[in-house]
């Protein structure tokens, strides 16, 4: 197992992301963790101890100076990056109705647009290395679309996209580019904002009838960002307990 990489994580204050973050300091990997609440990533680096390989920045993926900010941090901590966890997202539930162009951009901007600015702003800190992992979280919800909404399921089906054309452009590099794709998953923050007959549904849907927690994530993350996979590139990886069989 490859160990002693340079791992950016976005959103890594959140349910998904911590878990993240815990897994590659685990195993002995330097850990840069973004997320846009100063007081969550000090609450991170509370409950790990203040790790001496976790260094933490406060930056918004959906801008472009912060995410340049962020590339800088990393430069300065470590001198280039390996992998890049693109895991930050806004996940609003809305009538399209009732959706304005604000909101659409906002959830775009998040969602899409963020994931390519993060590549942007790190991709040069990754090139010439003949190695380097990319791995962005998509949606189980763009393979059938979720009525409320209807933003975000665009924004996650062109992360899809992003990430099979991106692949092509870094393959030569060493790079792969690849999408994990979760199902509902009871992060603190779904369990706060998710109707709870939504959740019911979800689980009625599953092969496997329980709620997904982002511990079910970890590993299929670690895999793809790991000389395991070396072959696999452009792929969807879809960790949902069965809900879609692909």
């Amino acid at each position: 197992m490859k160990q002693g990489r340079i791992v950016i994580v976005t959103g890594a204050a959140g349910g998904m992301g911590m878990l993240f973050v815990q897994r590659f300091l685990a195993n002995g990997d330097t850990v840069i963790a973004a997320d846009t609440s100063e007081e969550a990533l000090a609450k991170l680096a509370e409950k790990l101890d203040e790790h001496v390989r976790l260094h933490t920045t406060v930056s918004d993926i959906s801008d472009e100076t912060s995410c340049a900010t962020l590339a800088d941090f990393a430069l300065e901590k470590a001198g280039h990056v390996d992998v890049l966890i693109n895991c930050a997202g806004f996940f609003p539930t809305q009538s399209f109705d009732e959706m304005s162009l604000a909101d659409w951009n906002k959830v775009i901007g998040i969602n899409l647009t963020g994931v390519f600015l993060m590549v942007k702003a790190v991709l040069p800190l990754m090139k010439g290395r003949g190695w380097g992992r990319i791995v962005n979280i998509g949606s189980g919800s763009m393979f059938e679309g979720v009525a409320e909404q209807t933003h975000y399921v665009a924004a996650k089906a062109g992360v899809l996209g992003f990430t099979r054309s991106l692949a092509r452009v870094v393959g030569n590099e060493g790079i792969t580019v690849n999408v994990v794709a979760p199902g509902l998953t009871l992060t603190p923050a779904v369990a706060r904002s998710m109707p709870p007959e939504m959740v019911e549904a979800q689980i009625k849907a599953r092969a496997i009838q329980r709620n997904e927690k982002g511990e079910d994530l970890v590993g299929t993350i670690f895999f793809l960002a790991s000389p395991d996979s070396d072959f696999m590139t452009g792929q969807t990886i879809n960790v949902d307990g069965g809900k879609h069989m692909l």
